[in-house]
């Protein structure tokens, strides 16, 4: 009976009142609290980790290694500005924005990862650490 969650019905969940309040913050400021959207596909050898990154420029990418973890972090600014002809503003809008997602790495050979830029995709191709088989052997008694 306690799994069932009820319907709100337009109040503030109590079983859910953290969701509740990142739902609100979400709607007021527009955005997203993940940052940016991921896949990872897995390649047999390698992961291949695909961030949408639009309208980022590649020199406003970071892509930090410490230890087994990853850490991408990207900023945004765009500014769109018309004016009509006596100089008066008609439309001026700015857009800023600072994303960073972080990823465990534990089992990947971070010393040989790539990463790649192209068309607003960020593309890290990460191969897998071997795995070591434990080997068994037989002690001769001497």
């Amino acid at each position: 009976m306690f799994e069932l969650i009820p319907f709100a019905n337009g109040r503030i969940d109590p079983y859910r009142p953290f969701r509740d309040l990142e739902d609100l913050e979400r709607t007021f400021f527009g955005g997203s609290s993940l940052g940016f959207k991921t896949d990872i596909r897995d390649t047999g050898d390698a992961y291949v980790l695909e961030a949408d990154l639009p309208g980022v420029k590649k020199e406003d990418i970071h892509i930090d290694v410490d230890g087994d973890c990853l850490s991408i972090t990207a900023q945004r600014s765009a500014s769109s500005e018309e004016k009509d002809q006596e100089g008066n503003y008609v439309r001026c809008e700015r857009s800023y924005g600072s994303f960073a997602r972080s990823f465990d790495i534990s089992g990947v050979r971070s010393e040989d990862l790539k990463a790649a830029y192209s068309d607003g995709v960020l593309t890290l191709t990460m191969p897998k650490r071997q795995k070591t088989v434990p080997t068994s052997r037989r002690l001769e008694i001497q």
